[in-house]
């Protein structure tokens, strides 16, 4: 057994095995008022307790069905690590959660988060949290609790690691489920903030083995540098897609996430359609053309592996097109008419001419459900 200087058994402490409750409970009381900041019907957004309550009712619904979804926002936390850069990754996390949850109809109400780390440093968890908090305001959901570990040994200093977890709901009969897809269909995309929340293990090591100088201007942008573009967080489409949703305007959706536009779209199609989208529908962003001229990438690994620019698909009635179309773009949002839905395997085939993502010549990549 250990002893002190006077050859006393030491006596041990959970402070002196790593974990600091006393911080913890300062991170709690500090970040209150950010959770208070998100409150809206159904949710009063108090911390404190075991759990979190929510009132469907209050909210507004009469008979809905709940949808629950979890997600993390990958090695994009390491990037905001390495570069100090943790005001944003917050957004990021709620973005993965809540746009998961509109693309089934539903609408999100409640956000917890889950915040682990070896050494708790209260002035990095409460700009993370900051950043969740302004991800629920942009989002219209509530953030009603969450967990903070101290896990000594289990993190390198200064590491940590997120998830989320949020519940949504939608009126019984107006979920989206990909069974009014039809052929003919048109597939509207909406813009990409940037790279989103996947694909970052290739752009870390494409970091890495280029030397690229984050904290420079980037290469095709002397005017912001490289961190910030690739930092950027992740668009919530929440508020302006749930007023179409809610009328029946929109017949499916497809949040492009990892796999990209191949593997996202087919999920939400019924067997014997297949989604046709032409690359040639959109100017490629300045940031995708330099991710994949340092890395040598093809079009088809483009398609599969990064969101190309659009973070959102759209599968909506011919005699929408317009209409929809109009009521994004008023409501800040950035649309292009990307392809179609067409009889055949379920799947997706994105397409290009000459040119078109760097290729040399005509291209296209299929991925079947």
């Amino acid at each position: 057994m250990a002893s002190d200087d006077t050859g006393n058994p030491e006596s041990y402490s959970y402070a002196n095995a790593g974990v600091d409750i006393a911080a913890g409970n300062a991170l709690v009381r500090a970040i209150g008022p950010l959770a208070k900041s998100t409150a809206r019907p159904g949710a009063d957004a108090d911390l404190g307790g075991f759990g979190g309550f929510f009132d469907p009712r209050a909210a507004g619904y009469k008979d809905p069905l709940l949808v629950a979804g979890n997600d993390g926002v990958g090695t994009k936390v390491k990037l905001a690590i390495d570069h100090d850069r943790h005001d944003a990754i917050g957004i990021d996390l709620v973005a993965m959660c809540v746009n998961d949850l509109i693309v089934q109809g539903a609408e999100p109400l409640f956000f917890l988060d889950y915040f682990a780390t070896g050494k708790l440093d209260n002035g990095v968890a409460e700009r993370v949290v900051a950043g969740i908090a302004d991800g629920c305001k942009l989002a219209g959901c509530a953030l009603i609790g969450g967990e903070t570990a101290e896990m000594p040994g289990m993190y390198a200093a200064g590491d940590y690691d997120l998830a989320g977890f949020c519940v949504g709901a939608v009126e019984r009969g107006e979920q989206l489920t990909g069974d009014r897809v039809a052929e003919g269909n048109v597939l509207l995309g909406l813009a990409s903030s940037g790279v989103h929340s996947n694909g970052y293990s290739l752009v870390r090591r494409l970091a890495a083995d280029k030397g690229w100088k984050m904290d420079r201007p980037a290469l095709f942008d002397q005017d912001r540098l490289l961190i910030d573009y690739l930092i950027e967080p992740t668009r919530i489409y929440v508020k302006t897609l749930l007023p179409l949703v809610r009328a029946g305007r929109i017949n499916a959706l497809a949040h492009i996430t990892g796999g990209g536009l191949l593997e996202n779209v087919p999920r939400v199609l019924p067997e014997g359609l297949h989604a046709w989208i032409s690359a040639d529908a959109w100017p490629q962003s300045r940031l995708m053309a330099f991710l994949q001229a340092q890395g040598n990438i093809e079009p088809q690994e483009m398609a599969r592996t990064f969101n190309c620019g659009i973070g959102m698909v759209l599968a909506v009635s011919p005699d929408e097109v317009a209409g929809v179309t109009r009521d994004l773009q008023a409501a800040g949002e950035t649309v292009y008419e990307i392809g179609a839905i067409e009889k055949g395997p379920r799947g997706c085939t994105v397409a290009g001419a000459p040119g078109s993502w760097s290729a040399r010549a005509a291209w296209d990549a299929t991925h079947t459900a």
